[in-house]
């Protein structure tokens, strides 16, 4: 793609997300949606192969039902109660329905489907980008509207949790298993929206630092299924020896950072009466945990057959950037220590 109409896409991105985030009324919110949908569908589509115009197509096509939906929602709810304020949604049928539709944006079970077929249809740097940039708009919606009942999104949280563990299982494809890890951190989030939105952008911060760098750490290798992972170990040894830690960060186990969102989570739900719910969500963490450790053992105990000649390609000089990488890689693994500054400068 020429760089001149990459970086306009990319500025639109930024500007459509930027628009979301300073709105208070319902029209410049959904403007700042449909701009940031708009500007990253040239830049799924850009491969020109049949696999990402699909994922494209898909993706225009749910996006495009979700800000309908929001329009609708957002409509009826200034003709019920005169508003168009995002944070004075009283009626609870228009928020219902705008709870949802955000939902269906960033891929909350049970509206998730499509979120595992588009990642997989794209390249590993789009891929990253849906992953990460494109929940923040919607999130940011998700935090402001505040429900009347906050049953709504504790179901939708437990049953992403539920999914996103669950469909992870039986899946090879690794852009898949992200989809599914997104889901299920997603449905993190959404647990403990309504009682401590600090809380849950903490978790978000934290999902984008270590999706990042698992990312980055498969575009480094090539690979885009459990298989090729194998053959890591010839390539990049010391990044293969850090990257189980990745993955039971991703996971959240402790002393590792992805520990301390979760560790958290639980505990306010255990404060606000809610132990049956803190207990489900961590037993449906111990699926997450199977399918991470199954990529570990991929990765670092197996030994993919290689002849002589290439066992050794590490010893090549890399053209791939890598301080991107090693800053998240560190972040992955040990922020652990710093949660109490992040809650506080998190909290208002």
């Amino acid at each position: 793609m020429n760089p001149y109409i990459l970086s306009i896409l990319l500025f639109s991105l930024g500007l459509g997300t930027t628009i979301t985030f300073a709105s208070s009324h319902w029209l410049l919110a959904w403007m700042g949606l449909e701009i940031n949908t708009l500007a990253i569908i040239p830049i799924m589509a850009q491969q020109h192969h049949p696999r990402a115009i699909e994922a494209t197509t898909k993706y225009f096509l749910t996006q495009a039902t979700a800000a309908a939906m929001i329009l609708f929602a957002s409509t009826t709810n200034a003709w019920l109660t005169g508003q168009w304020d995002i944070q004075q949604m009283a009626h609870p049928i228009p928020t219902t329905i705008l709870t949802m539709a955000l939902a269906l944006k960033i891929g909350l079970a049970p509206v998730h489907a499509w979120l595992p077929e588009v990642l997989q249809g794209l390249d590993l740097t789009t891929g990253l980008l849906l992953s990460t940039w494109q929940k923040l708009a919607p999130f940011a919606l998700i935090l402001q509207i505040q429900p009347n009942n906050p049953t709504t999104l504790i179901l939708l949280g437990l049953t992403s949790t539920l999914v996103g563990g669950w469909g992870g299982l039986n899946q090879t494809q690794l852009r898949k298993i992200l989809a599914y890890s997104s889901i299920a951190h997603l449905g993190w989030m959404m647990l403990i929206t309504q009682f401590v939105p600090s809380l849950a952008l903490l978790t978000l911060l934290t999902y984008f630092v270590m999706t990042f760098s698992t990312f980055l750490v498969f575009k480094m290798n090539n690979a885009t299924n459990i298989n090729t992972l194998a053959t890591s170990w010839a390539k990049t040894p010391i990044l293969t020896t850090l990257t189980p830690l990745m993955l039971l960060s991703l996971g959240g186990l402790p002393p590792l950072t992805g520990f301390a969102p979760k560790w958290l989570i639980l505990q306010e739900l255990t404060k606000q009466e809610l132990a049956a719910t803190a207990t489900i969500a961590a037993m449906t963490a111990l699926l997450s945990l199977y399918f991470y450790l199954r990529l570990s053992y991929a990765m670092t105990l197996t030994i993919s057959p290689n002849n002589l000649s290439s066992t050794t390609p590490w010893r090549f000089q890399s053209s791939q950037t890598t301080m991107p990488l090693a800053i998240t890689m560190m972040g992955t693994i040990a922020l652990l220590p710093l949660t109490p500054t992040a809650m506080a400068l998190l909290t208002p």
